[in-house]
């Protein structure tokens, strides 16, 4: 996509420094920019039909394509030198296997250390399954393994070269940040006299922030912006077989119309217990993303925060305690109830059958970008429920702070202690290649993981 051409016209001697589009954020003219950014993106729509991820019921490939699906990377700098690499993407997710593939190639590519680079699927349900050949966890044909396959080598491929592209784009560049509101998302932990269900429960909590990050050149011309939302990528259903990044797609659509040439990225929220409100129309997911869009655009145009350096980037796994494994007689009796609680039950029992060891905890990956003391980006790895955000806020702070879930690898569903004792879909354990529920304590672990990162990189914290 073309750069957005110079604003022309304005004469350098009437200004003093440089003002935001909108008005919301004057620096002095002497005052260098810290930071440099890069950017650059890839369309990554399928050539053809592909089996679709998100909806297990799904039985047949894709039928077409509602809204292009991308790649997008940005490299940010500090004045010293040290790095740090967004990468988002309109597809569901990335397994262990993949999001390690994907570090090494962007290494070999850019010099990158594994704690610099953030991967920032957006989670979408329209998008293709990602897999390089293990367990997916979706029942297709074998000649569309081959071709999620070989879409994936390819995708793998595409984020290496984007990393390089920004890397080399690198240029002066001011960083500012701010956060509207989103109000479609809704709390889906629905409590009914049978237990929890997947349905609408207005009363649960939901993180409705949309935290906005804006990457201007030192004239104070937009260049970027990465936004976030914390709710499933779900408007569209199981019975929709049209290709598309659902609401985040058509938000980022709808602000690069807005201003032609800016690269617009987007990073999932801890949704993991939302869903969009209303759902399940073509005409929602559009009015979705036009709103999430709307709202990013005025507040670029508002009064946003600087964001200075130094950068530090963090990368550390939390030992997330595991449930002990339940006895084969009550393995074969979850085996037979509802579909989330069976799907571990019978994995657990063929892994009992077949004599392996299932382990005591899950190393959850906690990624967390300190950028001087002006914000702290917090990326937790699975599908991340919202109630991890009041847990972050109480360790570390709520000032200056963004809490992303999905980022890196998504593994299955991070449940809080009060989901894992109320039940539900949630509560379904790992769906990768371990087996097991997490434990109650499995939120404690990953706090207190998060609270050490931000102390090692300089975050000042409250007394615990």
């Amino acid at each position: 996509m073309a750069r957005r051409p110079w604003l022309q016209g304005v004469g350098v001697a009437v200004w003093i420094g440089w003002v935001m589009l909108g008005g919301g954020l004057a620096w002095a003219a002497e005052e260098a920019p810290e930071w440099r950014g890069g950017l650059a993106r890839v369309k990554i729509t399928p050539e053809g039909p592909i089996w679709m991820a998100g909806y297990a019921a799904r039985n047949k490939p894709s039928e077409g394509v509602l809204l292009d699906l991308w790649a997008k990377a940005m490299l940010l700098e500090d004045k010293a030198g040290h790095q740090g690499l967004i990468l988002s993407a309109d597809v569901i997710g990335f397994h262990k296997q993949v999001w390690e593939a994907v570090v090494e190639r962007v290494g070999q590519k850019t010099g990158l250390k594994p704690e610099q680079i953030l991967l920032a699927p957006s989670h979408t349900h329209t998008g293709p399954v990602i897999s390089l050949g293990g367990e997916s966890g979706y029942t297709m044909p074998k000649e569309q393994q081959k071709i999620v396959h070989q879409y994936t080598e390819k995708l793998v491929g595409q984020l290496a070269e984007i990393a390089a592209a920004a890397l080399a784009d690198r240029k002066p560049a001011r960083l500012a940040w701010g956060w509207g509101v989103a109000h479609f998302p809704m709390n889906r932990r629905e409590f009914t006299a049978k237990g929890v269900i997947l349905g609408v429960n207005p009363s649960g909590y939901v993180d409705r922030r949309v935290p906005v990050l804006r990457v201007d050149d030192p004239e104070g011309r937009l260049r970027a912006v990465l936004f976030g939302c914390a709710c499933h990528c779900t408007t569209l259903t199981g019975q929709h077989y049209v290709l598309s990044g659902d609401y985040a797609g058509f938000a980022q659509e709808h602000i690069e119309k807005q201003f032609p040439g800016v690269q617009a990225m987007f990073i999932a929220g801890c949704g993991g217990d939302a869903n969009p409100y209303p759902r399940g129309e073509i005409d929602h997911v559009q009015k979705h993303g036009q709103e999430l869009g709307t709202e990013v655009c005025r507040v670029l145009q508002g009064k946003l925060q600087p964001v200075r350096g130094p950068l530090h980037t963090l990368l550390e796994s939390a030992e997330a305690p595991l449930q002990p494994v339940p006895p084969k007689e009550e393995l074969e009796k979850l085996a037979k109830g509802p579909y989330h609680v069976a799907y571990n039950a019978k994995r657990m029992l063929a892994a009992l059958e077949a004599g392996k060891k299932m382990p005591p905890s899950f190393p959850v990956p906690i990624a967390l970008w300190q950028f001087g003391q002006d914000l702290t980006l917090v990326g937790i790895s699975g599908e991340v429920l919202g109630g991890y955000v009041l847990r972050v806020e109480k360790a570390i702070g709520p000032l200056n702070l963004w809490v992303a879930g999905y980022t890196n690898q998504v593994f299955g569903y991070l449940p809080t202690a009060t989901a894992i004792s109320e039940g539900g879909y949630e509560t379904r354990g790992l769906y990768g290649e371990v087996v097991g529920f997490f434990a109650p304590h499995a939120e404690d672990a990953v706090v207190a993981k998060i609270r050490q990162l931000a102390e090692k990189a300089g975050r000042p914290l409250p007394s615990p």
